[in-house]
């Protein structure tokens, strides 16, 4: 397997992995732009523009784009995420041209009719209704928000209502013509691929896109704070975040062993004390996510009222013995799980596709594996205690609560737990 990065005189990157044994490949363009890029008022408009990429262009009606791709047995589909939207597709070999052309005119293309934009403001604003009908969704919307207050970082990636009722189609317009640029988009395929031939494609479609002038993001700021929502729901829903390092930084390595030994399976402590040791919760979790300056760990479960008090309480012990008595073995543990599933995930091409944009656009390279694999292996027991230790005692965090949450402790006083 090997991989070829290539920057076209706009800015504009692709990067390709071949893998011999493939008869198919995952062809997308991934644009570092996304929910973090909106001003205040444009809240939900880059999840807006990911639905619209589908509604039509001057070649093909929504149908046509559908069946362009659906005709040779392939699939397609789009996310928008916080700092990234991708738009992306899986065909066999002889039709990566086809994907490439499919998403280069939507992209490049796009009707806007309002009909259509009323079409989709209708489907997005019940997308809105089915989180805010969902707990174990909303939040982490609302810890998010506690999290990062009155930041683009902590808004609702899919937008407030009021504002999604809002959008015009000068407004869509005038968002991709600021961040739909060439050098924020990353052409990325992985599979059945012959790298020189995406360049020329690349450069048929996308080569003539002017560049933007850089746009720079405000630095993020974790403030932290406390959400509590009541709720006659069945269960009482708890979710609680700690600053942690943002992607570039190399303690992303030691956050993630870290938190795959917290309550990253059915071996980590979280999983071992409050459900299987107390019968405490059914799902309980904790996860480490990273942004560019900046990263939360989080954690998870969902309760009855009655146990709440205990179950946060518990998980407060449990951060904080950590910081003392991490084993060797834990960790060992963690760092196995986190190479496997590093391991096991990239046999998919569109899971290796997502792993080669997502580096092109950190590093601007794509670091061998080994380079990865050497970074997990490094990360040492005394690194994850140290590390456990600076996040108990750095006295702050982010805490959401919905459902039967009265009796909940406050935030202080976890915090007081945390540090004691």
């Amino acid at each position: 397997m090997s991989v070829e990065l290539h920057r076209l005189n706009n800015g504009f990157r692709i990067v390709t992995e071949r893998m011999p044994s493939m008869k198919s490949a995952a062809v997308g363009v991934w644009i570092t732009s996304g929910g973090r890029d909106e001003s205040d008022a444009e809240n939900g408009i880059a999840h807006f523009l990911e639905h619209m990429a589908f509604k039509g262009t001057k070649r093909r009606s929504t149908l046509e784009i559908a069946e362009a791709i659906e005709d040779v047995g392939g699939y397609i589909n789009a996310y928008t995420g916080r700092e990234m939207t991708a738009y992306y597709a899986r065909v066999l070999e002889a039709d990566v041209p086809l994907a490439i052309d499919v998403i280069a005119d939507f992209l490049l293309n796009p009707l806007f009719e309002l009909g259509e934009i009323e079409v989709e403001r209708g489907v997005i604003l019940q997308e809105i209704a089915q989180v805010l009908d969902t707990p174990d969704d909303v939040v982490f919307d609302w810890l998010q928000e506690v999290a990062y207050p009155d930041q683009s970082l902590g808004r609702s990636i899919l937008g407030a209502a009021e504002k999604v009722r809002g959008f015009t189609r000068d407004d869509l317009l005038s968002f991709i013509k600021r961040r739909y640029t060439p050098e924020r988009m990353i052409l990325s395929v992985a599979g059945a691929v012959d790298h020189d031939e995406i360049v020329r494609l690349a450069e048929r479609y996308f080569g003539d896109l002017a560049p933007a002038e850089k746009t720079i993001v405000a630095q993020a700021r974790f403030s932290g704070g406390e959400r509590r929502v009541v709720r006659p729901l069945e269960q009482a829903h708890l979710a609680m975040a700690f600053e942690s390092p943002g992607y570039r930084d190399p303690g992303i390595y030691t956050a993630q062993v870290y938190t795959t030994a917290l309550g990253g399976g059915m071996s980590s402590r979280l999983f071992q004390e409050l459900r299987e040791k107390r019968g405490l919760c059914y799902t309980v979790f904790a996860q480490a996510g990273a942004y560019a300056d900046t990263g939360l760990i989080t954690l998870y479960a969902g309760t009855g009222a009655s146990q709440l008090g205990d179950l946060a309480q518990l998980t407060m012990a449990e951060l904080a013995r950590a910081a003392q008595d991490m084993s060797p073995e834990e960790v060992a543990r963690a760092r196995a799980q986190m190479k496997a599933g590093l391991l096991m995930g990239i046999e998919s091409p569109s899971n290796r596709a997502e792993r080669l944009a997502r580096l092109a656009a950190i590093w601007d390279r794509v670091p061998a594996l080994e380079e990865t694999i050497a970074q997990i292996d490094a990360v040492s027991t005394d690194d994850v205690r140290r590390f456990a230790e600076r996040l108990a005692a750095s006295g702050r965090a982010a805490l959401a609560l919905y459902g039967p949450v009265e009796g909940a402790p406050a935030l202080d006083a976890l915090q007081g737990r945390l540090a004691a």
